[in-house]
């Protein structure tokens, strides 16, 4: 077998049953993360595992506790629960690292493995590579799954203690009076959310909340909100909350039907941040596909967008570095580095349900201020990936559009990281103009390139 990288930004992800999560080879990833860890720790370690709904999920955690713990590794599962709860169970039971099992937001069939040490990062390089390194080496592991007990003995007092810190987060929040419509897509959240806002007092209404194994994400959650937008205006609710598969990101609809992503998050976040003396450095990170409305508003407030590449992994880098408060992607992945270095869906839904009682009125008044730019976006098939700037034609036309959008607007030229397809992003004040100027950079492009 060819040396190849299991670690993606997201830890491992695959299909089910097949490598690299099959029983031999997830095995084979606890015996070795257990190893480095003894090494590094001169004694045995202590690992937390949890996982979401989907029907692989028990015999993939079984796997690996039992992989891990044939190198004397002590494993205790925290069941079916958030990858934000494994996080804060992993600090907050004083554990050496977490292990969620999860392929958040992808259909039942897929799977992963998540590695989160006690302060929310993700493992690092150096152990992912050794990781690897002892998969391709490995021959078989005789270790059987059912030899090795496996450890849920803690699994309650864990889901508790982890619903009680998200109320501990927003002291006071009373939501008497707040419908709210929730969509668990069948995964996670399905029995800590519902839970979560009652317990608040709040009225609620459980979209895809009765997992079954197989319907994870299966057109529900935060990737089909057609579903929630129609619950929210049938059951005339106050609030509506979608979720992905493992809860770590979360997109609302208001009280009209409207959709609010994670720019319209950030918008509303950055400024109730602000009014309670949070939001030290007056500065918002986001990703190179936020709308450059968001840009324009924050701006209009004295605030700054910091733009990194697509992937929380770069968010959170760049919150670390410029110290900011707050950060996110439009998927609804947003970070409160302050309160965990790990996306959290259930939080960031408990921070705007603050924000919406702190201003009274109603959900749809919180975005005003917020105008959505037109964007458009055009894929042009290309030979090869030569770098923009190299190529005389395109970088003058850039600049060219560049020049006319002047501040009320941007370009965004890049490749796909799996395709060979340039894509241009153009976004601006009048539709018909921006789509004029995409496709005449994509003939630029398709002449020199494609």
């Amino acid at each position: 077998m060819s040396m190849r990288k299991l670690f993606g930004t997201d830890g491992i992800r695959g299909v089910a049953g097949k490598f690299p999560l099959d029983d031999t080879t997830v095995r084979t990833i606890g015996r070795a993360l257990s190893q480095q860890f003894t090494k590094k720790l001169g004694r045995a370690p202590r690992f937390a595992t949890g996982r979401d709904t989907r029907e692989s999920g028990e015999r993939i955690e079984r796997a690996f506790q039992a992989g891990a713990a044939s190198h004397g590794a002590e494993c205790k599962s925290s069941g079916v629960i958030t990858t934000p709860g494994v996080a804060f169970v992993t600090g907050k039971f004083d554990f050496d690292a977490g292990i969620v099992i999860s392929a958040s937001h992808n259909p039942y069939k897929d799977n992963g493995i998540k590695i989160f040490l006690p302060d929310g990062k993700k493992v690092g390089e150096e152990v992912e590579r050794a990781i690897e390194n002892a998969v391709h080496e490995s021959n078989s592991d005789e270790v059987k799954i059912e030899e090795i007990g496996f450890d849920d003995s803690m699994a309650e007092t864990f889901q508790a203690e982890y619903s009680k810190h998200l109320i501990s987060e927003v002291e006071g929040l009373s939501l008497t009076g707040v419908k709210i419509a929730v969509d668990c897509a069948n995964g996670a959240a399905s029995d800590f959310a519902p839970r979560l806002f009652k317990s608040l007092g709040a009225d609620v209404v459980a979209l895809h909340a009765t997992p079954d194994g197989l319907n994870i994400n299966e057109n529900c959650g935060s990737l089909h909100l057609e579903h929630l937008q129609k619950s929210v205006l049938e059951e005339n609710a106050d609030f509506g909350v979608a979720f992905d598969g493992d809860a770590d990101r979360a997109l609302f609809v208001d009280e009209k039907g409207s959709i609010v992503d994670g720019d319209g998050t950030l918008w509303i976040m950055s400024r109730f941040l602000r009014d309670r003396g949070g939001l030290k450095n007056d500065t918002v990170v986001a990703t190179v596909m936020s709308n450059i409305g968001l840009e324009i508003a924050l701006a209009s407030r004295g605030l700054k967008l910091l733009r990194t590449p697509v992937g929380d992994k770069y968010v959170l880098d760049e919150l670390l570095k410029s110290g900011s408060d707050l950060g996110g992607e439009q998927s609804g992945h947003v970070i409160f580095p302050k309160e965990s270095l790990v996306g959290d869906g259930m939080m960031t839904a408990l921070f705007m349900l603050d924000a919406l009682r702190t201003q009274g009125g109603r959900f749809s008044e919180m975005t005003n201020g917020f105008v959505r730019y037109p964007q458009v976006l055009v894929n042009v098939h290309v030979r090869e990936k030569k770098p923009f700037d190299d190529v005389d034609e395109i970088a003058t036309a850039s600049k060219k559009i560049e020049d006319q959008l002047e501040g009320e607007g941007r370009l965004l030229l890049r490749y796909s990281g799996t395709e060979n397809l340039a894509r241009v992003m153009i976004e601006g004040k009048d539709q018909t103009r921006i789509e004029e100027q995409a496709n005449s950079l994509a003939d630029v492009i398709r002449a020199s390139l494609g």
